[in-house]
């Protein structure tokens, strides 16, 4: 038997794609019952490092999800537009779908799930989260019996690769940005990466699939890294601490009745297990009962480990496809039966630790007045210390214990009408693990 495939999409992951299902040789035995029928791209007169026979490249897109020989579409596009029509005009005319698009099935996930239920086809997504770190199918199946009360993701490659060479070489933001870029690492638009875009859309699909609800991307709170500097790094290290971009969701109280959904950057302890994730490395780290903790790790994007990932979900397909035996009924650990949206808690109810770095004109009784002002609110001083001056003015490094975001907030505004404290400005905030 042989399944026929439609390939939307012949960049880097597309190409590295091709290239696995074309030489099948020493791999799965399934990948010789595959046939490439058709390859959409976006311009016939590019060169290609893979070549296929005449008449597999189109420009026609519509052609390929409308064919009613093929039964697999591998969406490997990106963007929203038209990859969400391409995908429900697939998904319609019955075809399953496998796809590395996070920032697609974060904002219309439910819509093209509701799609593929009705038809009765399945939606694949290894890829979008973790290039090829196996995470969705372990959340799935092999960890589907925990209670998950918490996962913790270095999930964007670009983000940790700049917070890492910040840290190794005390560089500034942008310019160890600029080397990101020249090096293929950032996108000459870096604002999805940098501002925790591209991580927020993955730990919303990771959180739907592990506490069992679907997620509205928005609300997911998100930060970037564009407000670290390099004065942050190096006093995180002086504090125990390394600085790393976190995508985090967990359950808020013990029976499950709201999650906690944010994306920032924090400090971690240096024994942490996520603190030692460099580079364009990505690794996530589940928690649960009673698996405890378990940590998956590995390249999080690139041809290679990105294709990998899409050929696995493939794979899956096709071996439901040949032992179904003519069922209709979808199998429950590829496909997502849930329809209720999780319980999203606000920002202001988060507790945790908090890093706040202050400038201001060197008067007598100004750490006092600091300490006194966050007493007010309720958030205690772990530690209060004038490292020393910038531009004349006073630098002072604030580290609580844990607080409420709404206190910690409150306080910070207090602060700021303080007439003792007429030039401060506070420099930079960030959470702490």
């Amino acid at each position: 038997m042989v399944f026929k495939l439609g390939l939307l999409g012949l960049g880097t992951v597309g190409t590295g794609t091709a290239e696995i299902l074309l030489n099948p040789e020493g791999r799965n035995p399934l990948l010789k019952e595959i046939e490439i029928k058709s390859v959409g791209v976006r311009s016939l007169s590019k060169a290609r490092s893979v070549s296929f026979p005449e008449g597999v490249l189109t420009d026609d897109l519509e052609s390929i999800v409308n064919d009613p020989d093929i039964d697999i579409i591998v969406e490997l596009m990106g963007g929203l537009e038209p990859v969400r029509s391409l995908l429900l005009k697939a998904i319609a005319n019955g075809k399953h779908i496998v796809t590395a698009n996070k920032a697609a099935i974060a904002m219309h996930g439910a819509e093209i799930f509701d799609a593929a239920q009705e038809a009765g086809v399945y939606v694949l997504l290894e890829a979008a989260v973790g290039g090829g770190i196996p995470i969705l199918k372990p959340l799935k199946e092999a960890l589907g019996v925990n209670r998950i009360s918490r996962i913790t993701g270095i999930v964007n490659g670009t983000t940790n690769y700049i917070l890492t060479q910040m840290a190794q070489k005390g560089a500034n933001f942008d310019d160890v940005l600029t080397e990101a870029q020249d090096l293929g690492y950032a996108e000459a638009d870096p604002t999805a990466d940098v501002g925790g875009l591209d991580a927020a859309d993955k730990i919303a699909i990771l959180a739907s699939l592990a506490f069992g609800g679907r997620i509205k991307r928005e609300d997911v709170y998100t930060e970037g890294i564009t407000q670290v500097d390099a004065a942050d790094i190096s006093y995180a290290q002086q504090l125990g601490f390394t600085i790393k971009l976190l995508a985090i969701a967990q359950q808020k109280t013990s029976n499950g009745q709201s999650l906690q959904l944010r994306v920032h950057p924090t400090l971690l302890p240096q024994d942490h297990p996520l603190a030692s994730i460099n580079g364009v490395y990505n690794a996530v780290l589940v928690e649960g009962d009673p698996i405890e903790q378990v940590m998956f790790f590995g390249p999080g994007a690139g041809a290679g480990p990105t294709a990998s990932a899409v050929v696995s979900d493939i794979i899956s397909i096709i071996g439901i496809l040949k032992s179904a035996q003519g069922s209709q009924r979808l199998n429950p650990l590829l496909s997502p039966e849930h329809q209720h949206y999780c319980a999203i808690a606000p920002m202001s109810e988060l507790v945790t630790r908090f890093y706040a770095r202050f400038l201001c004109n060197d008067n007598p009784g100004v750490i006092g007045h600091l300490g006194t002002c966050f007493g007010k609110h309720d958030v205690s001083l772990e530690s209060v210390v004038q490292i020393g001056y910038q531009d004349s003015l006073a630098e002072i490094v604030v580290v609580t214990h844990d607080g409420t975001e709404a206190n910690f907030h409150n306080a910070l505004t207090e602060i700021r009408g303080f007439s003792l404290l007429d030039n401060i400005s506070i420099a930079s905030v960030l959470r702490v693990w």
